[in-house]
C-alpha cells in the first residue's frame, strides 16, 4: 500500500475519532450532574422557607422536596431536579399569593370572579387542595374549603374524594367567604383520612 494511502486512512481515522470524542464530551456536558440536583433542592428549600415565613406553605411542597431528595440519593438526577423545581415553583407561588392577599380591599368593591368554571370532574390523584390550586378554579389551594362547603352533600370527608365525582364551583364567592375559607384551611389542625374533623364541622356550620 502506498504511503500516501496509509496517511489518508490515518487522517480519516483521526477525524472520526475526534468527532466521536467531541460528541461524547458534549453529551457529558449536558448531562444532569449531582451538583445540579443539590442546587435545585437547596433553592426549593429556600423558597419553601420563605413561604413558611409568611404562613403560606402549600400542603405538599415539603413532601415533594423529600421526594426530590430521595431521587437524588437514588442517583436519579433529572427526576430530582424536576421535583425540586416543581416544589420551588409552588413555594414561589405561595409567597406571591401571600403578597397578593396583603393588598387592601376597597370598601364596597365587588370582588372579581375567582373561577372561570362552574363545575369540576374529579380525576385520579386529585384532592380538594390541588383542585383549588388550579388556575382555572381559584389559583389558591387555601381556598379548598369553598369547594368543600359548596359540595358538602357529596363530600363526607374533606380529605377523601373520588374520581368521577362532579363538584360545583362557586365562581363568585364573597370576600368574606374567601377569608373564612382561607382561615379554616390554615387553622384546621391535624387531619386523617376517613374522619370528619370537628373543625370541618364547625366550618360547615358557619
Amino acid at each position: 500500500m502506498k504511503i500516501t494511502t496509509i496517511l489518508k486512512y490515518a487522517s480519516l481515522a483521526t477525524l472520526v475519532l475526534g468527532v466521536a470524542v467531541g460528541c461524547s464530551s458534549t453529551s457529558q456536558e449536558t448531562a444532569c450532574s449531582p451538583q445540579q440536583a443539590k442546587d435545585a433542592i437547596a433553592a426549593a428549600k429556600a423558597a419553601n422557607k420563605r413561604a413558611k415565613s409568611v404562613d403560606n406553605e402549600w400542603r405538599d411542597t415539603a413532601k415533594i422536596i423529600a421526594q426530590a431528595e430521595k431521587a437524588q440519593a437514588d442517583g436519579k438526577c433529572e427526576e430530582a431536579v424536576k421535583l425540586a423545581n416543581k416544589a420551588r415553583n409552588q413555594a414561589e407561588n405561595a409567597v406571591a399569593q401571600a403578597e397578593k392577599d396583603k393588598q387592601p380591599v376597597v370598601a364596597n368593591e365587588k370582588p372579581a370572579p375567582t373561577s372561570n368554571v362552574g363545575s369540576y370532574s374529579v380525576v385520579k390523584g386529585d384532592n380538594l387542595w390541588n383542585i383549588a390550586a388550579k388556575p382555572s378554579i381559584y389559583n389558591n389551594p387555601f381556598e379548598w374549603p369553598l369547594i368543600y362547603k359548596a359540595n358538602s352533600g357529596k363530600i363526607k370527608d374533606a380529605d377523601l374524594i373520588y374520581p368521577g365525582q362532579v363538584f360545583a364551583i362557586n365562581a363568585n364567592p364573597s370576600s368574606a367567604d374567601v377569608a373564612a375559607a382561607v382561615h379554616h384551611a390554615k387553622s384546621r389542625g391535624a387531619w386523617s383520612l376517613g374522619t370528619v374533623e370537628a373543625s370541618d364541622k364547625a366550618y360547615l356550620a358557619q
